[in-house]
């Protein structure tokens, strides 16, 4: 299990949980809900944002909110 803060562009990885803080909720009501899968889509050249492609749209996540994000890695 990792943290989707570690992924690289292009991984695709199914949400496994979240860390219990503010952010949990907000992430829920955006689509990350566990057993869903992600793809990170692109960095920004500093590492923050990140955008994943999660329940069919384009989201943008900040690397503190990515932090809270625990993942399954599938391979390719």
């Amino acid at each position: 299990m990792k943290r989707l803060s570690e992924l690289r562009t292009g991984a695709r990885a199914r949400i496994h949980s979240f860390e219990k803080n503010e952010v949990f909720l907000k992430l829920m009501e955006m689509g990350c809900v566990p057993g869903e899968i992600i793809k990170v889509e692109k960095i920004a050249p500093l590492g923050d944002p990140i955008s994943i492609a999660v329940a069919g749209y384009q989201l943008s996540l900040r690397l503190d909110e990515a932090e809270n994000i625990f993942v399954d890695p599938i391979p390719i």
